[in-house]
């Protein structure tokens, strides 16, 4: 369902989240090496990010991607939507192009639901509360 796009952009971002305030910034070389993806795909994952406002940024010599509080308060979804487009999100299991819910796959009817209930609980799912889940060790996430 997410791609390894989304994927990397939601671990950067938790990164982000639990390292980086508006004092203490951030370069992307130094994400890339704890979650695990290429410093230049890494670089391109944040652009789009950044002009969403999910990530702030700052140029020069003392720059590097924070977040702030504003940026905590977007949910997972918000990330999702910036790297994947929510198409992709909602697109049939089985990647057939006309499937929908006057055309159902095999599939599409038994996940559905599900698929309504991951897509709510990511909408209302804040970057902050799932950084405060990694930093209380409810949640595993290799920084």
């Amino acid at each position: 369902m997410l791609s390894n796009s989304s994927k990397y952009a939601i671990k950067a971002v938790l990164f982000l989240a639990i390292h980086s305030n508006r004092s203490k910034k951030v370069m992307a070389k130094d994400i890339s090496e704890p979650i695990n993806v290429p410093q230049a795909y890494l670089a391109k994952l944040l652009q789009p990010l950044v002009k969403e406002n999910i990530v702030s940024s700052v140029r020069g010599p003392k720059g590097g991607f924070y977040m702030d509080d504003e940026n905590l308060e977007k949910t997972v979804i918000d990330i999702i939507f910036v790297i994947d487009s929510e198409e992709k999100f909602s697109s049939c299991m089985l990647s057939l192009d006309k499937c929908n819910e006057e055309n159902p796959c095999p599939l599409h009817n038994i996940l559905v639901a599900s698929r309504n209930d991951i897509f709510q609980q990511l909408k209302e799912k804040t970057i902050r509360e799932l950084a405060h889940e990694v930093a209380l060790g409810n949640a595993f996430l290799p920084l």
